[in-house]
């Protein structure tokens, strides 16, 4: 181990592992933080090359390792899990990221994760990132929200200058979001804007979003979802893609149950009654499917990720007999 570099071969096991995941294994007291200077300074590279730390190393790949990494006193000292979060957390957002750079990650949220806390909801994506900032070199940052039982495309911010500039993006309506649902029944149209406003039901079903009546302007909030049917079976259920313009709470939930066409599984809005077919799941099959964005620090690059469907949803999908990748084109 003596002299100032060292190249270390990618070994057939560690086939396609991202880059910072492969120095977790050889270097576990390296952080995310202190690796992306050694990236930025060109100080580690592979194959002689700069890549960023989300760059997937093929076997036999040569990688440079610094001295200053191999002797680990002088070079980062051992960070530990701050206290209270557990190696299952950590593990668990780990296995989420699709798509990750210097300034923000891409997760695919699992059915009944809540995103934020709430009563009586003590574990939650916002509070596990709370205490990744050693893995992340900061407090990552949320940029929008998904309801607990939606899966699917969650974006997060690095930093706060990220989150700043990418609360912006979806401020301005600049960010397309493309979402995935079962639906009970076909739409009328196939293809259709759905224009309701709404406001929050009061009482029992406070947590339930509901149309605006007459008299309710000042309470009600200004929604739109476009809506394709996808491929439909028979008039009993329709495979759809709902696009957001506006980005209210339950805002795709409510809407397709006000047209009449609940989300299957949707126990707020009627979806879970009727499901269109025998032995599947009754869990809410609407899933963020893909985000499309302009890269806020990389002028002229889109940011698009796609995620995969969840287990739930893709066993239905075969139930149904419905193939997504035949409609990759259409999402």
């Amino acid at each position: 181990m003596s002299g100032p570099v060292e190249t270390i071969e990618v070994q057939a096991d560690e086939d396609g592992l991202r880059l910072d995941r492969w120095f977790k294994i050889h270097f576990p007291y390296v952080t995310y933080g202190y690796l992306q200077k050694l990236l930025r300074s060109g100080q580690v590279r592979v194959d002689s090359k700069r890549v960023h730390a989300n760059a997937r190393v093929d076997a036999g790949a040569q990688i440079r390792v610094p001295k200053v990494v191999r002797d680990p006193p002088k070079a980062a000292p051992s960070v530990k899990p701050p206290p209270g979060l557990s190696k299952a957390d950590r593990t668990l957002i780990e296995d989420m990221i699709i798509y990750e750079d210097d300034h923000l990650f891409v997760l695919n949220k699992p059915f009944g994760l809540a995103v934020q806390g709430g009563t009586n909801m003590k574990r939650h994506i916002d509070g596990i990132l709370e205490g990744m900032a050693d893995r992340f070199g900061d407090r990552p940052r949320l940029v929008h929200r998904l309801d607990k039982d939606t899966t699917g495309v969650l974006l997060v911010a690095k930093t706060r200058n990220a989150a700043a500039k990418l609360g912006n993006i979806f401020r301005t309506r600049s960010a397309a979001k493309t979402y995935w649902a079962l639906v009970s029944g076909v739409p009328k149209p196939p293809q259709g804007k759905i224009e309701a406003a709404l406001v929050k039901a009061s009482g029992p079903d406070g947590d339930r979003i509901r149309k605006s009546l007459p008299g309710e302007q000042k309470e009600a909030m200004h929604a739109t979802t476009h809506y394709s049917v996808i491929e439909r079976l028979g008039q009993k259920a329709a495979w759809v893609s709902l696009k957001p313009v506006t980005g209210r709470q339950h805002q795709l939930r409510a809407h397709m149950s006000i047209i009449g066409h609940p989300i299957a599984g949707d126990d707020k809005y009627e979806g879970h009654i009727n499901l269109p077919a025998e032995n599947m799941e009754n869990k809410l099959h609407l899933h963020s499917r893909r985000l499309i964005l302009p890269h806020p620090f990389e002028p002229g690059k889109k940011l698009d990720v796609t995620a995969p469907l969840p287990l739930h949803m893709l066993r239905t999908w075969e139930l149904l007999g419905l193939d997504p990748e035949k409609f990759e084109a259409r999402d």
